[in-house]
């Protein structure tokens, strides 16, 4: 949430940076218009409570000095009358002020592209070199059902689209992938939690997937709670109303967990492959830092999902997102997008975001600094990676001529030493699943 203190003093400012993000100067007029009218009201109650309290007064002279007190009474009921129609008139108020409020994304860093959309994008650099092939490579849904590692069908039929079975080694590699995330993240000094992987509205609020984005979720029906659509969540919300202390920060968490996303919007997008699913496992990674510290913890942010696939020796690329691409509660945010070469692109396997204090206004969370006085936290997020998808990356890029796989050096330990997926070792059930 941004502050009104500072729309107030600078609307104009507010106006231009968050008009690149698709928000109209009249949305701004209308809450500073509420706020303005907050007050008003907030003030006309407060001289209505001097007149009651003046009115009491009046009571009880008039009771000591055995005079009538009847009109005194009669006008303190009035202004009593009075303050509960203001009282309910700002209640109104203040919900119409705060939905507008939530509503309003974080203020883009200055630098950070301009644009409506992904188009505007800007590539900071490439790693690695793009892998070359004496054969036409498979896209990885072709890779995986071949050896029989993914299933499609099967899900389908028990779950419907955009689900998948991992069988054998499939499951054995995507177990791999985010165990070796998870250790080379608490390397870096990430403390590794498991969070609870349904939350409630308050949660959703503070870190800013509602109110806008409720049709991307899913909801549990008649209960205030949510399926998590990625660990951020959680793991953000653990200090929600806390005052952390300075000695802490800053802090660092790393999280394993599925995510669960209705993909609204996503009709005929990725529909085959596992790149687009509805549910997913995700490797989190957040940071709770002092507020001058937090540009550098992007860029390390950053740096930590990058290493992931500098030991995996995928390629990728670094963009910084354009104003209309990023997300809602960012301020800047960098992608890290893996070369798909069946697909001829980079796709997106981690976005690594800084929120300033955006978050962290939502959830009240804060630390008392070195004069003893409260500062909001800044929060930031990144996908360290997106397991899936990685899993996918792997088996595009590390995919041979006889259809087999080759397991990434580093994931070899991790695989009980098998080095290579093959039709042969894939699966033990194959036989079975193929009647």
């Amino acid at each position: 949430m941004l502050d009104i203190k500072k729309i107030r003093r600078d609307p104009d400012f507010f106006k231009q940076k968050l008009g690149t993000r698709g928000i109209k100067p009249e949305e701004i007029d209308e809450v500073l218009a509420l706020d303005a009218k907050r007050r008003d009201l907030l003030q006309k109650a407060e001289n209505l409570k001097a007149k009651r309290n003046a009115a009491s007064k009046k009571i009880g002279e008039a009771k000591r000095n055995g005079q009538s007190a009847d009109d005194a009474i009669a006008e303190m009921r009035k202004v009593g009358e009075e303050i509960n129609k203001l009282d309910e008139e700002t209640e109104e108020n203040d919900k119409v002020f705060e939905d507008k409020m939530l509503r309003l994304p974080n203020v883009p860093r200055d630098g950070v592209p301009v644009g409506p959309d992904d188009s505007y994008n800007r590539e900071e650099y490439k790693v690695g070199k793009i892998p070359e092939y004496d054969f036409e490579p498979l896209n990885h849904w072709d890779v995986g059902e071949n050896l029989g590692i993914l299933d499609f069908d099967r899900a389908r039929k028990v779950s419907g689209a955009r689900f998948v079975y991992y069988l054998g080694l499939g499951a054995q590699l995507e177990r791999a992938v985010y165990n070796f995330m998870l250790d080379e993240h608490m390397k870096e000094g990430y403390t590794e939690v498991l969070p609870p992987y349904i939350v409630n509205a308050a949660s959703m609020y503070g870190t800013g997937q509602f109110p806008k984005f409720k049709k991307g979720v899913y909801q549990v029906n008649g209960e205030d709670m949510t399926l998590i659509p990625t660990a951020e969540v959680p793991l953000t919300n653990y200090y929600r109303g806390d005052i952390i202390p300075e000695k802490k920060l800053p802090v660092y968490v790393t999280a394993l967990t599925p995510c669960f996303r209705s993909e609204a919007g996503a009709a005929g997008r990725d529909t085959r492959g596992l790149i687009r699913m509805h549910q997913f496992n995700k490797v989190e990674m957040v940071k709770y830092v002092k507020p001058e510290t937090s540009w550098d913890e992007l860029e390390k942010l950053t740096k930590d999902g990058e290493e992931i696939l500098q030991k995996l020796g995928l390629s990728y690329h670094v963009i910084t997102l354009s104003t209309g691409d990023a997300s809602f509660t960012s301020a800047e945010t960098h992608d890290i997008e893996v070369w798909f070469p069946a697909q001829h692109k980079y796709r997106e396997i981690s976005s690594c975001s800084n929120c300033l204090d955006f978050q962290a206004r939502r959830m009240h969370t804060t630390y008392r600094d070195e004069n003893g006085k409260l500062q909001y936290v800044h929060t930031l997020n990144g996908s360290g990676l997106a397991v899936g998808r990685c899993v996918a990356a792997i088996l595009e890029n590390y995919q041979n001529a006889d259809g087999s796989v080759t397991i990434p050096d580093v994931l070899v330990p991790y695989m009980h030493g098998i080095k290579k997926i093959t039709k042969e070792n894939a699966v033990p059930m194959n036989k079975q699943t193929k009647d």
